[in-house]
């Protein structure tokens, strides 16, 4: 049996992620971690504000919370020998340092989304990429709900940083928004923000020629989809070795544990 330590559990992701471990027979719930004023009324005694008296070796932390706790669980982590499942997005260079750091030590699994269709999308893009000339234009459009905090979102600037890879566009070809007057350039790649309502999570790329357009889209409809990865994430880093991986990882290997089944 695994124990979990969930950082974040009374947000959004973190509630998803407290229904989806109680179906799971090799996972348990060993301490949901909050700040204090966060903890809903009545919780229970695995509820607690303070991560340092929750984590031992041999846990699997799973966050989703804020840039700084998301740094201070890392270090954390690399301290006692917990494995980290990291989800948490809208984090600095100094930040994602601080996760690759702990990756020296521990094994973790960093993503921007844990949706598997998400990445299914990542890699029909790849594929779309290779198949059309480098004169059609690529915009991303991605929704969520008003209360979502950062901009573009983590899995739109994903998609961004790859479409602009394949192309071999330098970094600054990837914008957010337009605004004023002019052409578009040639080697842009931008990502357009819709804050509103209750979308859980909508991300299409657009890929438009001379007289065509593709588009592919991937759309959440239930933070379910999310949850099952991260579940699948702290099955894989509970046995893998330090090192930082992707949701890439964690289908390989589950994908290879069906096979071998």
């Amino acid at each position: 049996m695994t124990e979990i330590v969930l950082v974040g559990a009374a947000g959004r992701m973190g509630r998803a992620i407290t229904e989806a471990l109680a179906g799971a027979s090799d996972l348990a719930l060993k301490a949901s971690v909050e700040r204090g004023e966060a903890i809903p009324p009545g919780a229970g005694r695995t509820w607690s504000n303070d991560l340092g008296a929750a984590v031992a070796g041999g846990d699997v932390v799973v966050e989703f919370s804020t840039p700084g706790v998301a740094v201070a669980a890392a270090r954390l982590c690399a301290e006692r020998g917990a494995a980290l499942v990291s989800g948490t997005t809208g984090l600095d260079a100094d930040a994602e340092r601080a996760i690759r750091d702990a990756a020296a030590r521990v094994a973790v699994v960093r993503a921007a989304n844990f949706s598997l269709g998400v990445l299914a999308l990542r890699r029909a893009l790849e594929a779309a990429l290779a198949a059309l000339p480098p004169s059609w234009d690529i915009e991303i459009v991605e929704r969520h709900h008003r209360g979502k905090q950062d901009a573009p979102s983590g899995t739109a600037l994903m998609l961004g940083r790859q479409a602009v890879e394949r192309r071999g566009y330098a970094a600054a070809a990837l914008r957010t928004g337009r605004t004023g007057r002019g052409l578009r350039p040639r080697e842009e790649v931008a990502i357009h923000s819709l804050r509103g309502g209750t979308w859980i999570g909508d991300h299409a790329v657009v890929i438009a020629g001379a007289g065509e357009w593709l588009e592919l889209r991937h759309v959440a409809e239930d933070r379910a989809a999310f949850a099952n990865g991260v579940l699948a994430a702290a099955r894989f880093v509970a046995g893998a070795s330090p090192g930082l991986y992707t949701l890439e990882h964690v289908a390989g290997a589950a994908a290879g544990a069906a096979a071998s089944g």
